[in-house]
């Protein structure tokens, strides 16, 4: 029994070691990740708190006030008080200051994090006065913010995993090249595993969306139809990001690479988890190469701003472009046969 475990084992071992392509990737991903994760976020300290500073200029001069030397706290310049507010309400900013007469700061109370940045403001103003503002509106909880990046996280990992790992396999084991022999086209092909995924993906999402609104009262002030039109829309496009990386890709181990470098950076640059109002203004506009940020930028202005279809049309008409620009590369080098 053992040896034939061992045959097993050294089998499948020598299998990856040849497969060069499959062992470069799983070498190479990792840092490649963390190179481009580490040029991204990194550089001295990482700012840990983000403040809107109200002002006409678009430059923070950060001698002019001690507060503005404040350690591990990035300063953002905002001239609109309206804009301001709104992004305080939905956590993008953890605090917003005037430090111009009079002096105020406005503050979502459901923000854990502007509770420690008021209290470094309050610090910085032993000696003088500031007062704080009520905030406009009902405030955002982070569950209802965050509730649109974990909905589209979970269908980014289905779409690009659930499509690529299976086009692979059929490839792999022959299943391709015997529908090469049918009069079925590349094309028709794609749109069929287009749809398969898009049903099964509405389901879930529409089922996990559902529990989640009922149990915590997620906070929901557009309308359901808008909503769901986005979702539609985001599915199609990243159902056919991952026919893309698939579409010529003969081993599951390479296209699990692929797909990590392709979801990773995305999961991290979208918006799921934490916004990127203090980023850099290159890492906003790259994050916007990403299908998933427009899905998560359009679906929390229905949810939490009661956007209607018009107000997030620039996000849609956007998605339905990448889908069509995926779907056609993935058609036009798609491989029926493994080589």
């Amino acid at each position: 029994m053992l040896k034939r475990i061992y045959a097993i084992f050294r089998a499948r071992n020598l299998e990856f070691l040849r497969d060069r392509s499959s062992l470069s990737w799983n070498i190479i991903l990792p840092v490649v990740l963390m190179f481009g994760l580490s040029f991204i976020f990194g550089g001295g300290a990482r700012a840990e708190y983000t403040v809107g500073v109200l002002q006409s200029e678009v430059r923070i001069d950060r001698s002019s006030d001690p507060f503005l030397r404040t350690d591990y706290i990035d300063f953002v310049p905002v001239q609109d008080h309206e804009e301001g507010m709104a992004k305080i309400a939905r956590h993008q900013l953890d605090l917003l200051v005037r430090l111009e007469p009079p002096r105020q700061y406005w503050i979502n109370p459901d923000s854990s994090k502007g509770y420690f940045v008021e209290f470094a403001l309050k610090q910085s103003f032993d000696d003088r006065h500031i007062e704080k503002a009520r905030i406009t509106g009902e405030p955002v909880r982070y569950v209802d913010w965050v509730l649109p990046g974990i909905l589209g996280m979970n269908m980014m990992f289905s779409c690009l995993f659930g499509v690529g790992y299976v086009v692979v396999r059929y490839r792999k084991n022959g299943f391709l090249k015997r529908l090469r022999a049918t009069p079925l086209r590349a094309f028709e092909f794609v749109i069929a595993q287009v749809a398969s995924r898009l049903l099964l993906i509405l389901v879930i999402t529409v089922f996990v969306y559902a529990g989640t609104s009922y149990f915590l009262d997620t906070r929901m002030e557009g309308s359901y139809l808008t909503l769901l039109t986005i979702a539609v829309l985001g599915a199609i496009s990243l159902i056919s990001m991952g026919l893309m990386v698939a579409a010529r890709v003969t081993s599951e181990e390479l296209a699990g690479g692929l797909l990590n470098l392709v979801t990773w950076p995305m999961m991290m640059l979208s918006g799921v988890w934490f916004s990127l109002e203090g980023a850099d203004e290159w890492v906003q506009q790259s994050a916007r190469v990403f299908p998933l940020t427009h899905v998560l930028d359009a679906a929390r202005a229905v949810m939490i701003d009661g956007a209607t279809i018009k107000d997030v049309l620039p996000q849609m008409a956007l998605l339905s472009l990448m889908s069509m620009l995926f779907l056609t590369l993935a058609a036009s080098i798609f491989r029926w046969r493994p080589a």
